[in-house]
């Protein structure tokens, strides 16, 4: 894989070039904000650092995701919940602390560069994505083959999450993507709409709840 290893700290960024390359992977190492928006186009997944020199990470992540979904796993010495979940919304694959295990990091990295790299397009308007096959412009749902009836709030549900495959979606984005506001009180209608569509797919785990967050589509 290429490896966009966005770290000013030479010693960390340069153990991190050397763990990476010895297990096959092509590191790219950059030290600024600025250089990732450039480089971007040429690497297979990003480890990104918040704590940048230019600019914050944060905002790294906010003006990549409107040029890219290229993967990316945060690494940073920022261990506190806001600062997870602000990168967990902002489009981040994964959230890793200082210091990190190189073995689970270089996983990480893979699962993140794979979900991305499966391909999930049927053809412009639909997904494949395991045995679920959904046609977005007809609107409909097949699982293992037969055909399932979801409501309009269910389809909408579904389709967004799988579109956006393996990244965590929080409840406040869907509710705001689905009943057009995030703040009003309908969180139980959320609730309501997701039991169903869980129950009319019948796979366990196909949409995984992140506790405090939201959900994940996971095929």
């Amino acid at each position: 894989m290429r490896i966009g290893v966005v770290e000013d700290d030479d010693g960390v960024g340069d153990a991190l070039v050397d763990a990476l390359t010895e297990v096959g992977n092509v590191p790219v190492r950059m030290r600024r904000g600025a250089d990732v928006l450039l480089r971007y186009h040429d690497l297979d997944v990003i480890l990104l650092d918040l704590g940048l020199p230019d600019m914050d990470g944060l905002e790294v992540l906010r003006k990549l995701r409107t040029l890219s979904s290229v993967p990316v796993v945060v690494l940073t010495a920022r261990d506190d919940e806001r600062s997870v979940v602000r990168a967990l919304r902002g489009g981040a694959d994964d959230y890793v602390v200082k210091p990190a295990r190189l073995g689970e990091l270089h996983a990480r990295l893979q699962v993140a560069a794979r979900r991305r790299s499966a391909s999930t397009d049927l053809d412009a308007d639909g997904l494949i994505l395991g045995d679920v096959v959904v046609d977005l412009v007809g609107r409909s749902v097949e699982v293992g083959g037969k055909e399932i009836t979801l409501t309009t709030k269910e389809f909408e549900l579904l389709a967004h999450l799988a579109s956006r495959r393996g990244e965590a979606v929080s409840r406040e984005q869907l509710m705001d993507a689905i009943w057009g506001d995030a703040y009003v009180a309908i969180s139980r209608t959320l609730d309501v709409h997701m039991t169903g569509l869980r129950s009319k797919l019948g796979r366990s785990g196909i949409i995984a709840t992140i506790r405090g967050f939201g959900y994940r589509w996971d095929t």
